[in-house]
């Protein structure tokens, strides 16, 4: 469900007792969380997690259970995921939701959020919890033409490969290794294809914790050194990434760990959410999309929703953007089973590494994203993610990794297919440095032979090449 009536959704945690033994049987149980409203005897009872004076929730996206009352640490739904089968997605992943119902009657709410860094919304008490290292607050820039012709809109590009560790995962990183020093917790695992390990890596450093990354052997060698170089235990193995994010899993079980996998932990999600309350800061007047997102789990395309989805619940916009998932074509698990019964995997096998996933992790949130507020889906090949990669680093001086680069592949979809409406104010996030993996963005590349260091020679290479 959306945040959309999320005063009903709170008010499954609000029992009305209007006789005084009920009430003095409640007391008994539930002293802490009683509260007297004159002479009638209503009392509200809420049920919300805390973790040192903050007030949140957790929503099975699947059954719509609530839960979380007396724990502080909440993967996913008991109910739901006891049946889930490994190669498959995951049933019972949970969402975070807060008192929406207090904050929407702010006089300026997302005024009043912003000044307080948006700590009403994240399920941390404090900001000083967060990592030293800027993450997030990246820039948008604004480009008006492609190759010197004019475009029918002007396109934004939200460059997330500005973070500490050249990665739109430093934002899950971020709140994963807050809310972990806030309660104590000084390892953190996570299953990773690279970006997620090398962003948790990078960030437990600052952190002074601990971080165990499992990751395909088959990782780009640029982001595995990054892991240890960050000084993470770095655990490859000979296997893929779904068999890295189990077994990440079963150390968190056996050793106490705190798990980061994405969407497995919902906080992940929460971190993600942050670039929508940016973009709406740069784009206030001209937020109506598309947005256009790399998609692998779908957790990086739930956080887009869930933040937007806040916005619209607060009263701060009216209406949800134009949200655009972009997979590519070789690994279009998500993409491919959104309208399907039964969900069927087929083994991926894109360059695109970052958004290579057999089994995506958060398919049924993302599923639900996209139909709820009419999103759209679409794939693009390796050969476009790789031309498109080459177009917006000749056009913009942004150099992108194949999976950031395929959300541009997106954007140059839907304007060669006369798809961008008047009005539309496109926005493409782009998720990493291409400096991440350097050997997949070499095979849409011929690097040039060496010449005699002496003019003629160079300039016959010049015109030759039709340079001159």
């Amino acid at each position: 469900m959306t945040t959309e009536g999320i005063d009903r959704s709170w008010a499954c945690n609000v029992f009305v007792i209007k006789h005084v033994k009920a009430a003095t049987n409640l007391r008994k149980r539930h002293p802490f969380f009683l509260k007297f409203l004159k002479l009638g005897f209503t009392i509200l009872l809420f049920m919300p997690v805390m973790t040192k004076g903050k007030h949140f929730i957790f929503e099975c996206s699947c059954c719509g259970v609530q839960s979380g009352f007396g724990t502080q640490l909440m993967y996913l739904c008991n109910a739901c995921s006891k049946d889930n089968k490994s190669g498959e997605p995951p049933r019972g992943v949970m969402k975070v939701l807060y008192d929406y119902h207090r904050l929407r009657h702010k006089p300026k709410p997302f005024k009043y959020l912003k000044n307080r860094g948006f700590i009403d919304l994240l399920p941390i008490s404090s900001l000083s919890s967060l990592p030293p290292l800027r993450t997030g607050r990246t820039p948008l820039y604004t480009f008006n033409k492609l190759d010197g012709k004019l475009l029918p809109a002007p396109l934004h590009i939200k460059d997330d490969s500005q973070n500490p560790t050249w990665s739109f995962k430093d934002r899950a990183s971020a709140l994963v290794s807050a809310f972990a020093a806030e309660h104590g917790l000084s390892t953190i695992v996570v299953a990773s294809t690279g970006n997620a390990g090398s962003s948790m890596a990078g960030i437990c450093a600052s952190m002074k914790q601990r971080a165990v990354v499992v990751l395909p052997d088959s990782a780009p060698e640029a982001k595995l050194r990054q892991v240890v170089m960050y000084g993470a235990k770095a655990l490859p193995i000979k296997g893929t990434y779904d068999q890295a994010f189990e077994l990440s899993i079963e150390l968190s079980n056996q050793f106490g760990w705190y798990n980061r996998n994405t969407a497995y932990n919902p906080l992940t999600i929460e971190g993600k959410k942050t670039v929508s309350f940016e973009l709406f800061d740069q784009l206030p007047e001209l937020l109506n999309g598309p947005v256009f997102v790399p998609v692998g789990d779908g957790v990086i395309l739930s956080g887009v929703y869930k933040g937007f989805d806040e916005l619209k619940s607060l009263g701060v916009i009216t209406e949800v953007p134009k949200v655009v998932a972009v997979q590519a074509a070789q690994s279009d698990n998500l993409v491919r089973n959104l309208h399907q019964p039964d969900f069927i995997s087929i083994r991926s096998t894109t360059i695109a590494d970052s958004i290579s996933v057999d089994a995506p992790r958060n398919f049924y949130m993302a599923r639900q994203f996209i139909h709820a507020f009419d999103g759209d889906a679409i794939t693009v090949s390796d050969n476009d993610i790789l031309q498109a990669s080459a177009l917006l680093a000749q056009n913009t001086g942004l150099f992108a990794e194949p999976a950031a680069a395929a959300a541009f592949a997106g954007f140059l979809s839907y304007l060669h297919g006369n798809k961008l409406r008047p009005g539309d104010n496109p926005v493409v996030l782009l998720t990493g440095s291409g400096l991440k993996d350097l050997k997949s963005i070499a095979k849409g590349l011929t690097l040039p032979e060496s010449v005699h260091p002496d003019f003629r020679s160079v300039e016959r290479t010049l015109e030759k090449s039709g340079y001159l």
